[in-house]
């Protein structure tokens, strides 16, 4: 029973758990903004063109904005909260930005209840950037996830990390459409799934402050790393020693590979979700909730997928996989007009997560472990600083095909997904053939 009980108090003093309870709380969210947003500009109106062309253009002017404001103010906060993490101060990059979510989600509560502007979720957007936001949280926990792990192990317990946020994410968006309608005479539609959502969060960051266990690591233990990650294998020999020109060259082009696949990625989500409340499908909030379990799913497979091709295949080669998994997929979203198709075209995107784990694992076994924390928020910067191109060129060219092909924009997505694979693709030709893999 004491052993039970030994377990049960390890696994509550793990960051696992924050990344449940804070996935729970923004599959909520998700679903809870998407339907206030398609309620709100229902009203939009324009002369010379159609309801549903206004609504769109309103539903993406919205997130465009809302957007460019999340991406870009957390940029400052969170390079200074990389240094101070690295410092010493582990918990910090992961508090702070856990505040700023429990504020911004507390302005859609406003929005509800007090029938404020939609414009105060920019408002919202300023206060989770200046707390560092994703930018800040996700580098950070990797960053714990990276100190309680070997180099061998690294790719798979981040992997595991990716998981669990994705079967959060599964469950919450199933149950969010669902909760969305329950009401009551005093709180309408929505407002119940949002302090749902708002609880989750003050879990998680309670939870944080007063029981997460931080793993230190001594200058022995760092000097023993830098050492571990800069050979792919535990072979001695002088080829397998990566001499730091080479590591500077294959940390640009994972860089370059990372900002690509991003610009993709997040170029096509962005515009999805517009997508499908606009006819033929024309989704309702459970229907909505559905799809963005659907897009969780895929944690679940692209973590299959690292288990099934990790025995035959290196990082790159995973890396690569996902690429095409994804390209394919999202090609296929550009024809998609029924809910069935939609489906069939998200299968294909089965692996589409592999990529990006592995990248941040490849980069950080080209750095000490000392500067993890610095290296992996470099590249969420670099990724920031990527939607400054991807979020209004997706928004207007999405805006400028809505007549003749609405689906264009999934078109330049997999193009995008392409040009990604050649920076990999040289990474693989420069590494060592005589890497050894760990199996899983």
């Amino acid at each position: 029973m004491s052993s039970l009980c030994r377990t049960a108090s390890g696994l509550l003093r793990r960051i696992e758990l924050v990344v449940l309870l804070l996935q729970l709380g923004s599959s909520l969210f998700d679903t809870a903004l998407q339907m206030v947003v398609k309620d709100r500009c229902s009203k939009a109106t324009e002369p010379g063109r159609s309801q549903e062309e206004d609504q769109q253009t309103c539903i993406t002017d919205f997130y465009m904005t809302n957007n460019l404001i999340i991406q870009f103010t957390p940029i400052i906060p969170a390079m200074l909260l990389a240094r101070l993490g690295d410092r010493g101060w582990r918990r910090a990059p992961v508090v702070l930005p856990l505040c700023g979510y429990v504020l911004s989600r507390f302005c859609l509560l406003l929005v509800l209840t007090s029938d404020l502007p939609l414009q105060l979720m920019f408002g919202g957007g300023v206060l989770y950037g200046v707390c560092g936001g994703f930018t800040a949280y996700w580098p950070g926990v990797m960053t714990l996830v990276s100190l309680s792990s070997t180099a061998a192990d690294r790719s798979k317990v981040m992997m595991v990390v990716e998981l669990l946020y994705g079967a959060a994410g599964v469950v919450g968006s199933l149950a969010s459409g669902h909760l969305f309608q329950v009401y009551t005479p005093t709180l309408g539609n929505g407002t119940i799934l949002i302090i749902v959502s708002l609880l989750l969060y003050v879990m998680a960051l309670i939870h944080t402050l007063i029981l997460l266990q931080v793993t230190h690591v001594s200058s022995r233990e760092v000097e023993e790393n830098r050492l571990s990650v800069s050979r792919p294998s535990t072979n001695t020999s002088a080829e397998d020693d990566a001499p730091a020109g080479r590591n500077k060259v294959n940390m640009a082009l994972l860089f370059a590979a990372a900002v690509l696949y991003d610009f993709a990625v997040a170029g096509a989500v962005e515009i999805l979700g517009s997508f499908v409340l606009k006819s033929p499908l024309s989704w309702d909030a459970t229907q909505v909730g559905y799809g963005n379990a659907f897009g969780s799913g895929i944690f679940l497979t692209s973590f299959l997928g690292v288990i099934v091709f990790r025995r035959c295949c290196s990082d790159v080669s995973l890396i690569l996989i996902g690429m095409v998994s994804f390209a394919t997929g999202i090609y296929f979203m550009s024809f998609v007009t029924t809910t069935l198709t939609f489906y069939l075209a998200r299968s294909l995107n089965l692996f589409a997560l592999i990529p990006m784990t592995t990248i941040r694992s490849l980069l950080s076994q080209q750095v000490s472990a000392s500067s993890w924390g610095t290296t992996l928020t470099a590249l969420q910067l670099a990724l920031k600083f990527a939607g400054l191109a991807y979020i209004p060129t997706f928004t207007k060219v999405y805006q400028a095909t809505l007549d003749w092909f609405p689906g264009f924009v999934f078109t330049l997505s997999s193009i995008f997904t392409v040009l990604a694979m050649i920076p990999i693709s040289i990474v693989g030709c420069r590494s060592p053939h005589r890497q050894q893999y760990e199996r899983i």
